[in-house]
């Protein structure tokens, strides 16, 4: 678990501009990756708009959650 401990400690040191700048740059691998793949693009958006979908509701139960009640 100290694993976990050092990267819970390094994440609380980043900001905003942080997170934009990772996002940014997974944005390209995933331009790189159609770029190596272009048979992706023929997949129907509706696949696309399904994964985003799947892969946001973790993330927004934990934003959206309410903190417990000391």
């Amino acid at each position: 678990m100290k694993l976990w401990t050092f990267f819970d400690e390094r994440a609380k040191r980043t900001g905003l501009m942080d997170i934009k700048l990772l996002q940014g740059a997974v944005m390209c691998i995933a331009v790189l990756i159609v770029k190596m793949f272009p048979g992706i693009l023929n997949i129907s958006a509706g696949w696309f708009i399904a994964a985003a979908l799947l892969l946001a509701i973790k993330p927004m139960m934990t934003v959206l959650r309410s903190e417990p009640k000391s």
